[in-house]
């Protein structure tokens, strides 16, 4: 463990990561979805949707002290459930998460990327955009992973301030009529888009990986998480205040795509309306290129536990690059083929499942980790409990999504139950020691290689 090493990660610095996970290109992306669902009470449906992070951060805290690996989520369920089908399942779901949020990042990124196209441009030049940005991303990822990870913790600051800079000029704007109770969804629906926004909270999981880099890890990674969680909680609920309350829900839902944006034009003007989407096409960017690292090596790591084909292990260039190829193919044909509703539907409800599972690991991991296990039990019942909510919902107004959703969870127990079957491979013990880049953030740490 490299807690006193003097290169090992500090309390602002696994903040920053944390942060810097969750504030990428979801904001952006699923913004104008939440108030489609949410109508005025979008602000309550993120506080929701952060309660459901900010209970799970609990047992993530705990399992990142007594479990540090780079393997982070995957680490805590085969320690948890074993290297059986079930655990290896739940991996594999994991990794399409990702490439689930992958896709909502481009999405994303297409979306913004358009409002510079004129009107007749922007339907092909969404896919142009989309398509573009994940080719050429891959590419700089093969060449070197570290060519926009050198700017990220700029990005990272660029577009928290942004954010804080539309929050403080837009509060002097809000009507408050507009987030008044009449003008909110029903219960159920409520929670239903806070749920369906919880993509926006995916990313502070990602400290995880980095629990073997800590720097006095017992004090560190409780307080990180925290942190992270409850700023990021606060941000996005004053950022849903601002925009909710400076326009019509209408106006709004009506570009859902670059709600944010349109939001800043009230009282930013048109200035305001073009830095936003230029923040969007920065966060998006580099949002994709962490998740994209993060994902490739994700699929590596479930490789060497046996729980994916061994090519996935395989280093060109002293690199995975079979896990990074594959995910930024499925991500071209997910990004390209899905609407944002469906693809933010999957990847919340991909992420509540995975959530409850880590809760409930830590339930039956409670002596090992000197854990309250009635807190992550509750954490288990709240991510299940906002899973069908969300099912709910999309069966009462889009009941063709959740054949979407099933694809995705069936494919995730398919791979693995077949891949177990064709090959038989067995797990491998987790290497004790971290030569080289961690899962998430060697650009944060500083380990480039």
């Amino acid at each position: 463990m490299a807690q006193g090493s003097h290169r090992g990660i500090g309390y602002l610095e696994a903040v920053a990561i944390g942060v810097g996970g969750m504030v990428g290109g979801g904001i952006f992306a699923v913004l104008g979805l939440a108030v489609q669902l949410a109508g005025g009470g979008t602000p309550v449906a993120f506080a929701i949707a952060g309660g459901g992070a900010l209970i799970t951060t609990y047992s993530y805290a705990k399992l990142s002290v007594a479990f540090p690996s780079l393997g982070g989520t995957v680490t805590f369920l085969n320690h948890a459930f074993g290297p059986g089908l079930f655990a290896g399942s739940l991996n594999i779901l994991l990794w399409l998460s990702y490439v689930v949020m992958l896709s909502l990042y481009a999405d994303a990124f297409g979306s913004y990327g358009t409002t510079f196209l004129p009107a007749p441009m922007q339907l092909i030049g969404k896919h142009v955009l989309i398509s573009g940005c994940i080719i050429a991303i891959t590419g700089l990822n093969m060449l070197s992973a570290g060519i926009i990870g050198r700017v990220e913790e700029w990005i990272v600051g660029l577009k928290v301030a942004i954010l804080l800079l539309f929050v403080g000029l837009g509060m002097w704007g809000i009507e408050a009529q507009r987030l008044a109770p009449p003008t909110w969804s029903p219960p159920v629906q409520l929670v239903a888009g806070g749920m369906i926004i919880f993509v926006a909270y995916e990313g502070f999981e990602l400290i995880a990986n980095t629990a073997r880099d800590v720097r006095n890890p017992r004090q560190t990674l409780p307080r990180a998480y925290y942190t992270a969680v409850l700023f990021v909680i606060a941000l996005y609920v004053l950022v849903a205040l601002v925009t909710v309350g400076s326009l019509p829900l209408d106006q709004i839902v009506a570009a859902r795509d670059y709600a944010l944006a349109v939001a800043a034009r009230p009282f930013m003007g048109q200035a305001g309306f073009a830095l936003i989407a230029i923040a969007a096409l920065l966060s998006t960017a580099s949002a994709i290129n962490a998740t994209l690292y993060g994902a490739g090596r994700l699929s590596f790591i479930i490789a060497k536990d046996g729980q994916l084909p061994a090519l996935l292990e395989r280093k060109v260039w002293n690199r995975a690059m079979g896990g990074l190829v594959i995910t930024a193919g499925l991500t071209l044909v997910m990004a390209n083929l899905l609407d944002l509703s469906s693809i933010a539907m999957m990847g919340s409800a991909g992420f509540l499942l995975i959530f409850a599972a880590v809760n409930w690991a830590n339930v039956r991991l409670a002596a090992q980790t000197d854990s309250h296990w009635p807190i992550s039990a509750l954490g288990a019942l709240a991510c299940l409990g906002a899973m069908l909510a969300l099912v709910w919902q999309t069966t009462s107004t889009s009941p063709e999504r959740l054949l979407v959703l099933a694809l995705m969870l069936g494919l995730a127990f398919a791979i693995e139950a077949g891949y177990r079957i064709l090959a038989g491979r067995e797990r491998k013990p987790e290497p004790q020691a971290v030569d080289g880049p961690t899962l998430v953030d060697d650009r944060v740490t500083g380990n480039t290689e």
